[in-house]
């Protein structure tokens, strides 16, 4: 398993190339950049640029994943370079960035989404999961019937859509869609950070998504009460609640080789986890009590070292000054770690 880097979390200039990217990313000791678009790589999908990316990803011996944009057609609007891209035609747009991300880059998995986190909204409504003019449930029909849109061109160029365990969405809701389009052209993009703001034990979630995982989005996370909400926030590697041993052990028997990439983030976000509210609760009917009273063990176990001065409080974790840098490092030595207690080849 090989320990890469989001490439638009990563340190880098406004101004920096994908090919500079994919260097400073090896300069760090990474092993592969994981590209959130192939519009990042290259707005108008050159694919004489992109081909230079690949030769460069193969030179620094880097793996090279990169991704599409959202597979929710109620969030199309929020994508408009897709639609341009497309003439017009966001269906259309994506397609041009399987075949360009494929067919220039050789790129074979490819990340997607199926909403963004809504920046300044109230509560609940940071979540496309809580629209009331968009019924979750709806969206979820709308989006299997996007995805079954696209399945015949990834079919033929030998791609998956990893489909991302994002904030508005469950892993049960992800893996009936991977089952329902089919586990040969859709797999899972495992962010292991996200999956506690639905309600899930981290370790629970991978046994769920482990058969379909392809592709990682990895940082860690701590529990707790601010201004009397309970909620999660970001913590590098190794420094938050997640049994990093158990849930690396998981992904490796179902895939060896799969890339693990680190997704920094600041600690400023405190996303709201509602399992005492009734109207959250009613909007996760998969919920498990066993995965919420861990999660609730976890709150407990990160609040005790808090007390034993083991960790920062969370309100000193969201005022600390924040160093990507310094959380790739932190987690990449974690992770080696944790696969050197597993015996998984790093």
């Amino acid at each position: 398993m090989r320990i890469g880097v989001d490439g638009s979390k990563i340190p880098h200039e406004a101004d920096d190339s994908a090919i500079r990217i994919l260097e400073r990313a090896h300069g760090m000791g990474m092993e592969g950049v994981y590209f959130r678009s192939v519009m990042d790589v290259s707005p108008t999908l050159d694919r004489g640029l992109l081909s230079e990316v690949r030769d460069c990803a193969d030179s620094l011996n880097l793996y090279l994943q990169m991704g599409l944009a959202k597979v929710n057609p109620y969030a199309t609007a929020e994508a408009p370079n897709v639609r341009r891209l497309g003439d017009g035609d966001y269906t259309r747009g994506m397609i041009k960035m399987i075949e360009a991300a494929h067919e220039a880059a050789g790129v074979t998995d490819l990340w997607v989404a199926c909403a963004n986190y809504q920046r300044g909204m109230p509560g609940y409504y940071v979540f496309d999961r809580f629209r009331t003019d968009a019924p979750w449930a709806d969206q979820l029909v709308a989006i299997e019937k996007f995805l079954r849109l696209l399945a015949p061109v990834a079919r033929d160029h030998g791609v998956h859509m990893n489909i991302e365990t994002h904030e508005e969405i469950t892993s049960y809701e992800i893996v009936r869609l991977v089952e329902a389009v089919g586990p040969d052209v859709l797999g899972v993009t495992f962010d292991t950070a996200n999956v506690v703001v639905r309600g899930e034990d981290p370790v629970a979630a991978a046994r769920r998504v482990a058969p379909y995982t392809r592709a990682t989005h990895l940082r860690d996370f701590v529990l707790g009460e601010q201004d009397g909400v309970f909620g999660r926030v970001f913590a590098p590697i190794g420094q938050g609640s997640i049994d990093w041993d158990a849930v690396l052990g998981i992904l490796h028997a179902e895939n060896p080789d799969l890339p693990l990439s680190i997704e920094n983030a600041g600690p400023t976000l405190h996303l709201p986890i509602g399992l005492d509210d009734p109207e959250w609760i009613a909007m996760h009917p998969d919920l498990d009590q066993d995965e919420v009273a861990s999660i609730r063990g976890m709150a407990a176990e990160y609040a005790e070292r808090t007390e034993r001065g083991e960790a920062p409080r969370i309100s000193d974790l969201r005022a600390a000054t924040y160093d990507g840098a310094h959380f790739i490092d932190v987690s990449a030595k974690s992770l080696r770690g944790a696969l050197s207690r597993i015996g998984a080849a790093v």
